[in-house]
């Protein structure tokens, strides 16, 4: 029998057997949406052993980027580290199909820096597929879901999930169901005054699963908004114009095991100018957003050009960032313009823009509205308060970006395997992730607009490293059977160089020169290299055990130069925490200006104006607040007690 036969016999027994599971139709985990959300979700519950379904619109969209070709940046590009540290998708997914790396935010220290990765989009989603369909235990089908399926439980306190239907009314059965259905519950996009019913461009809405959804939730659902910008042809832009930006030299992307990067394609940054504000601001009434079309709230970190130039009359340019969507592709997608404006408004404003005077539209931009359920009516573990059983993750519970969906995803797989085999939980604190961080804003306390991952949101941001995350976060996917033994014992090989090298150089003076180069405020390539040498030698004569010069990698040295360098301030941040511990009673008097309390950043006055918080401890529950914001709003309350009397 040749290899090619026997390759058909192994295909067509894996289509039966993925046919018999849909007959069968009896699972441990159905999965609704195989967006960012959707995969990891379906591929954590199968990894770990629950038999899944991941149903889906469309089989050859999974994973898609409908907006953005790039993942990571500043906290998002933590979030990514942490699935991967965790055991996710999405790193691998990056590692097999960017076309650029950079680092950015280089100029600051390493917990603020963010990885982020130019995909192309295409070969993102093909390798998506195509790795999930070789899964154990999970199977993709084709299908529209328009109803759960609930029942009442015994004490009839809250209805427990049994399942979903399909548009052509067949059932599927499973203890828990995970709700990612991202942009396409009752999803409308709008170009100017001219609306379509469709979950992303050219694609079918879900009309009848809110409803379903509200009836077993007894939650009203609300409306967002989120836009994307037109796609040019790439023929058609002058490079010339723009400035080109530079790819960064890496030796790791998001996964644990090193990569030697390379640019596949080059990005580049031009800007508006006075000429594209002025049209704009002559036809805001024309878009959707201005002009009535939307109700939905839109992500203000992340807003359209109109919003723009309305917020900001007095800026005279905005960044645009020229991206591929793929390799030898011929779309180009200008990041920082997203629209809802006219088809023949958006050509003239983008054809002001430096290089983009003879650009050719290929698809036009557009703002898209969708339901989602408040994500204050879950718990911890992304599970409905109402509905045993019930899970949600991604844009359906107010965020944006797939990195922040593809996070919650991971968290709502691993909570719905661990659910139906009768173990607690997997909750990750705010202190020890940026996931932790997410989950707890979004829970505790809800959003008022798309929620968007900072650095600034983690109140121990200087732990919550990229250098330091599997560390951090390895342990527990391990134990989730997520990290295999292969790379599991990698990591604690690397965990055992660092704890060994920080106790030789703890153990010298802060004047050595060791001490000093990994103190070094400025971690350029021949410190590292001066570090990686001097520490090889002490390595070697004062440690049993031995390794190689290169066993000291970048990352490795990047860590050490962490702790180090930000040692004294992590200190200072413990001491923070516990005089916040201390005051978490303490009333804030009613009468407290926050617009005249110098040290607030106007965003967080406008939060703190807007929820009015009664104590410290409320205070701290506001998303983005700071330590230093905490303590300045101690300190003020203070004085104005000590004033009373």
């Amino acid at each position: 029998m040749n290899d090619n036969h026997t390759k058909t016999i192994s295909k067509t027994t894996n289509i039966v057997k993925k046919k018999f599971k849909i007959m069968n139709n009896k699972f441990d985990v159905i999965v609704v949406g195989a967006g960012h959300a959707g995969v990891e979700t379906a591929y954590a519950a199968a990894k770990m052993g629950s038999k899944t379904l991941l149903i889906t619109l469309d089989k050859t969209k999974i994973a898609l980027m409908p907006c953005n070709p790039s993942i990571g940046g500043l906290g998002k590009g933590h979030i990514v580290y942490e699935i991967s540290a965790l055991g996710g998708l999405m790193p691998k997914l990056c590692t097999q199909t960017y076309l650029q790396a950079r680092m950015l935010n280089t100029r600051k220290g390493p917990a603020v820096q963010g990885l982020r990765l130019q995909i192309h989009k295409f070969e993102y989603s093909k390798k998506a597929y195509e790795i999930l369909e070789k899964v154990e235990n999970l199977t993709i089908h084709e299908a529209m879901v328009t109803e759960i399926i609930t029942e009442d439980t015994i004490n009839n306190t809250i209805k427990k999930i049994t399942g979903i239907k399909t548009s052509n009314n067949r059932e599927f059965l499973a203890p828990t169901v995970i709700i990612t259905s991202g942009t396409f519950l009752n999803g409308t996009t709008h170009i100017g005054f001219e609306t379509e019913e469709a979950g992303r461009m050219g694609e079918l809405a879900v009309p009848k699963l809110t409803k379903s959804l509200e009836n077993a939730t007894g939650v009203k659902f609300k409306r967002l908004k989120t836009g994307t910008p037109p796609r040019l042809l790439k023929s058609s832009i002058d490079f010339s114009k723009m400035e080109k930006q530079q790819a960064s030299e890496l030796d790791y992307l998001f996964e644990f095991d090193p990569v030697k990067t390379e640019e596949k394609v080059s990005c580049f940054i031009t800007t508006t100018n006075e000429k594209t504000h002025e049209i704009i601001q002559t036809n805001l009434e024309k878009s959707a957003l201005f002009g009535g079309q939307i109700s939905g709230i839109g992500p203000r970190y992340c807003p359209s050009i109109e919003d723009k130039i309305k917020r900001h009359p007095n800026r005279n340019s905005h960044h645009v960032f020229v991206e591929p969507d793929g390799e030898n592709l011929e779309k180009i997608y200008p990041a920082g313009i997203s629209t809802s404006l006219p088809l023949d408004i958006q050509e003239k404003y983008v054809r002001s823009i430096p290089g983009f005077k003879n650009a050719i539209f290929t698809d036009p931009g557009y703002a898209i509205e969708y339901d989602f359920i408040e994500p204050n009516n879950l718990k911890h573990s992304l599970e409905s308060k109402s509905v045993d059983g019930l899970f949600f993750a991604g844009q359906v519970i107010g965020t944006t970006g797939y990195e922040e969906a593809a996070g919650l995803g991971l968290v709502a797989g691993i909570n719905a395997h661990l659910k139906i085999n009768n173990q607690e939980a997997f909750i990750l604190n705010r202190t020890e992730s940026y996931i932790g961080v997410m989950i707890d804003d979004l829970i505790t306390i809800g959003i008022d607009e798309p929620y968007r991952m900072f650095t600034s949101r983690a109140e121990r941001r200087l732990i919550l490293r990229q250098d330091n995350v599997f560390l951090r976060l390895m342990p527990y996917g391990k134990n989730l059977n997520l990290i295999d033994d292969k790379l599991y014992n990698k990591f604690l090989k690397e965990k055992e160089i660092i704890q060994n090298s920080m106790k030789i150089i703890n153990s010298l003076e802060t004047q050595s020169e060791i001490f000093k180069l990994f103190h070094s405020i400025d971690w350029t390539k021949e410190i590292q290299s001066k570090s990686k040498e001097i520490l090889f030698n002490l390595y070697s004569k004062k440690i049993e055990s031995k390794i190689n010069l290169e066993d000291l990698t970048s990352r490795i040295l990047l860590c050490i130069h962490a702790k180090i360098r930000y040692a004294g301030y992590i200190e200072k941040e413990k001491a923070e925490v516990e005089k916040i511990l201390k005051f978490q009673a303490l009333k804030i008097p009613k009468e407290i200006n926050y617009s005249q309390m110098p040290g607030l950043s106007v965003e967080l006055q406008n939060k703190l104006k807007k929820h009015t918080p009664g104590t410290i401890a409320q205070a701290q529950l506001i998303p983005g607040m700071t330590p230093a914001a905490i303590s300045i709003l101690i300190f003020k309350s203070k004085i104005i007690e000590k004033d009373r009397w």
